[in-house]
């Protein structure tokens, strides 16, 4: 079993990707004042470090950033986007930085005109990805990938960013 690379305590795994276990201390952190006062580039910087450092997927590296966005905990985000991992799995749905990013524009507007908000984070999503389905993105049946996972997140924070904008 993997370990948390920030607390060292076992980590469950799904598909080959790393999940917080509900044990890990590390679920339960909150985002630092610090990281509260990051912007949208700071931010999708340190999504992409947490999804190249491991223990988190792409929808849990988008969200946990977003967290004090969103009015909930990174430790709540962390259990409501830990099925999105590979897209939902199988490769064969919606890449999970996209839906991260999809999650915490909903929850920053409660809700309100989120349907436009993931039309037009999927397009721009897909225009600097190439696609919105991880298979495609990675390649899958055409072995060429198109955008590194790290890279997805990148985007899907900088979308949101662009799209919803972060609140002070």
């Amino acid at each position: 079993m993997a370990k948390c690379c920030r607390c060292a305590e076992a980590l469950c795994c799904l598909a080959g990707i790393a999940i917080l276990a509900k044990h890990c201390r590390c679920a339960e952190a909150l985002l630092t004042e610090k990281e509260k006062s990051m912007d949208i580039l700071e931010r999708a910087e340190k999504a992409a470090e947490r999804k190249q450092r491991g223990g988190y997927n792409c929808a849990q590296a988008v969200a946990s950033v977003l967290a004090d966005q969103t009015g909930l905990s990174e430790a709540e985000l962390m259990k409501i986007t830990s099925g999105f991992a590979v897209g939902m799995g199988n490769m064969e749905a919606t890449c999970g930085a996209l839906i991260g990013a999809v999650i915490a524009a909903g929850l920053s507007v409660e809700g309100k005109g989120t349907v436009r908000l993931a039309k037009r984070m999927s397009e721009e999503f897909s225009k600097k990805t190439g696609a919105s389905l991880c298979k495609d993105i990675k390649g899958r049946d055409t072995k060429v990938v198109l955008c590194p996972c790290e890279d997805c997140v990148r985007n899907a924070v900088l979308i949101y960013g662009e799209t919803v904008g972060i609140r002070e």
